[in-house]
């Protein structure tokens, strides 16, 4: 027997064996692409079918309404709502400055004397009657938003005595309760003027370096060892416009009041006390609230200053 043909054979024989177990490698090797093609093909048919039929992704927290909460029992100023400011309600120039706000999808005006309804269908706005024993105005929110027929992610409470709110402040607690998901409030704030620093009726506010609230006062915070206000200090005015979390706005109704919202009657403090967080956006803006009747005459005398009728 010839040695090299056995050799000869034996090698042509490992050479087809291992061309065929190549070519049955590459094979299978193919089959396994074809098979993830395959499944990644339908994977995103799907995810594209999805879309379609679940339309857009959802921006968060998108629906919004503006309630401007409104009463006439004020212990400061009766009848507060109806004031007339050059010739219209206090109310309605709330209403007509919030309506200028892109955020919103729809405001009312949430109350329980029929004389401000009145006055209020009378210029136009919708408005749901609330009952008399809301404490506050998130409250009379909350029951407002359960008589309202549709549904809202956002509620933004306006208050019925800034009469020159700016919309671009609405839109912004807006937008920074949209854009801060672990927060459930947000709130502005503006400078505040020396003479307002220990006048009770102007509530001041502290933030942390990420701009969530960490107090608010109707007395001077920070306080300093001089018992002074610091003309170098750049304390800040809560300007009381506010938004909150629909869902969280239950929540508040059923949390008890706290011993510091109790002793500075600021109902903010019973966000914070309970451990949420309140997203805080400045704003360069003046405060015009009316607290007293005395306000009124200044508010009148800025608007004519400002020609606005």
């Amino acid at each position: 027997m010839n040695p090299k043909a056995l050799c000869s054979s034996s090698s042509s024989s490992s050479s087809s064996s291992s061309s065929s177990s190549l070519t049955s490698g590459s094979w299978n090797s193919s089959k396994v692409w074809i098979v993830h093609g395959i499944v990644a093909g339908v994977a995103i048919a799907a995810a594209i079918g999805a879309r379609v039929y679940l339309g857009p992704v959802k921006k968060f927290r998108s629906r919004v309404v503006g309630i401007i909460p409104a009463r006439f029992a004020s212990s400061r100023f009766e009848g507060k709502p109806l004031v007339q400011i050059l010739g219209k309600p206090m109310i309605q120039r709330t209403w007509e400055r919030a309506k200028l706000a892109t955020t919103l999808d729809h405001i009312v005006v949430a109350t329980d004397d029929e004389k401000i309804a009145e006055c209020c269908r009378s210029f136009g706005a919708d408005v749901i009657m609330t009952s008399e024993s809301c404490a506050n105005g998130t409250e009379r929110c909350y029951e407002a938003i359960q008589k309202l027929e549709k549904k809202y992610d956002v509620v933004v409470n306006i208050q019925g005595d800034e009469p020159l709110v700016e919309p671009e402040i609405i839109d912004g607690i807006v937008k920074a309760l949209q854009e801060a998901p672990d927060a459930v409030f947000s709130t502005a704030v503006t400078s505040l003027k020396l003479e307002d620093a220990f006048d009770p009726n102007r509530v001041k506010c502290v933030v942390d370096n990420n701009g969530y609230a960490i107090y608010f006062s109707r007395g001077l915070i920070p306080f300093n060892k001089s018992g002074k206000a610091n003309p170098q200090f750049p304390y800040m005015l809560h300007l009381g416009i506010q938004s909150y979390d629909t869902k969280f706005l239950k929540i508040y109704r059923e949390l008890k009041p706290t011993p510091l919202q109790l002793e500075e009657d600021l109902e903010q403090l019973k966000v914070l006390e309970n451990g949420y967080k309140m997203k805080v956006i400045k704003v360069d803006h003046e405060a015009h609230g009316v607290d007293t009747p005395e306000d009124v005459e200044k508010i009148e005398a800025l608007m004519r200053e400002l020609n606005m009728s």
